[in-house]
């Protein structure tokens, strides 16, 4: 336990929740489930059972380090690695993987999005388990992969083959295709072949076998990162860092590496997940009332709806008749109603605000 180690990733905007969600306070620190408690702090307690307190780092960008410290007051500041710029999840890993090694040489590592819902806590566990071992014993890239439970065109897909290895867990498979958010017919297809699963996010392997594999797969990235070695924990490391970011490509881990790599595995796992990518996927998680509207606020009156998603502060009343598949949000003076169908329009209403009305509200 005492070498195994979680990089905690929270530095996306989420867009797609706004209002609730804004560039200064984006999703991860907010309690979108009306359950307490942010997202942020529910990933760091999941990880807290399955590693020691000390072994968990987050990375984040520069504007959130003062929201993280406040959120968990238990973390040590110097485990909070601060992103000068926004580069996606190649540069982010990169970083908090060589700063890791420095400190064990035999790190294994667990990668996991903060914004996420694990609802089957054991499971998880016992599926992260599974691949640190597999990780450890043949020092590949391992993933967790999701049964899916319908043709959602809102996450990756993962296609698997049987290895021809004696798997110790019957659920580890061979990596050979990712795929991204495909089209409606192709998820079904996917769905249909029965060797696919929805791509977590979430990866495990150790420090060694990420580094090695990341020089031979994005080598200006490994060599950009791993030069350094003798800063990261002096006070030269921000100014590496703005150097290092700036010179690197905006490119996620799929495509610097995982998609190129030949000993990435899956484990394949029903662990009650959700990215939360989506207000949609948000409602499924809510308890609803008997006409399945999902309702956060304490205010709240409603005749005739049905099917609608209603997150508003307890000190606003919200009234609403005959609306049926909307979302109604109401955040700081701001309100959003918008069809649930049209939801992937909402980045596009953020940026239009943000042309038209300005950066206050955004």
């Amino acid at each position: 336990m005492e070498n195994t180690y979680c990089i905690i990733m929270a530095g996306g905007v989420g867009s797609r929740f706004w209002p609730m969600s804004t560039s200064k306070k984006p999703k991860q620190f907010l309690d979108i489930l009306g359950v307490g408690s942010t997202l942020l702090q529910q990933t760091y307690e999941r990880f807290e059972s399955i590693c020691l307190p000390q072994n968990i780092f987050i990375v984040t960008n520069i504007d959130y380090k003062t929201i993280i410290e406040e959120q968990l007051p238990q973390l040590n500041p110097t485990h909070i690695l601060v992103e000068p710029l926004r580069r996606n999840t190649a540069p982010c890993l990169a970083y908090a993987t060589n700063k890791i090694h420095k400190l064990n040489k035999n790190a294994v590592t667990i990668v996991a999005p903060s914004d996420h819902l694990i609802l089957n806590q054991d499971a998880f566990k016992k599926a992260i388990k599974s691949c640190v071992i597999k990780a450890k014993e043949d020092n590949c890239l391992v993933t967790i992969g999701i049964k899916p439970t319908n043709p959602d065109t809102g996450y990756g897909y993962i296609q698997f083959v049987n290895s021809t290895a004696v798997e110790q867990d019957k659920n580890m498979y061979k990596v050979k295709t990712f795929t991204e958010k495909p089209t409606l017919e192709i998820a079904q297809q996917f769905i249909d072949s029965g060797d696919f699963l929805w791509n977590s996010g979430i990866f495990i392997w150790t420090t060694k076998g990420f580094l090695n594999a990341l020089e031979l797969y994005d080598e200006p990235l490994a060599t950009r990162f791993k030069a350094g070695e003798k800063i990261y924990g002096t006070d030269k490391e921000a100014e590496f860092l703005t150097k290092a970011y700036t010179d690197s490509k905006n490119i996620s881990i799929d495509y610097s590496l995982l998609e190129k790599a030949n000993n990435v595995y899956v484990r394949s796992s029903v662990v009650g997940w959700s990215d939360l990518g989506t207000f949609g996927s948000l409602h499924a998680h809510i308890k609803q009332d008997k006409f399945q509207n999902a309702l956060i606020g304490k205010n709240i009156v409603q005749y005739d709806c049905n099917n609608c998603l209603v997150n508003v502060p307890n000190e606003k009343l919200v009234v609403m008749q005959g609306l049926n598949d909307y979302i109604v949000v109401e955040s700081k003076g701001v309100l959003l109603i918008c069809k649930k169908q049209d939801e992937q329009l909402i980045r596009n209403f953020v940026n239009d605000v943000k042309v038209h009305k300005g950066e206050q509200f955004i």
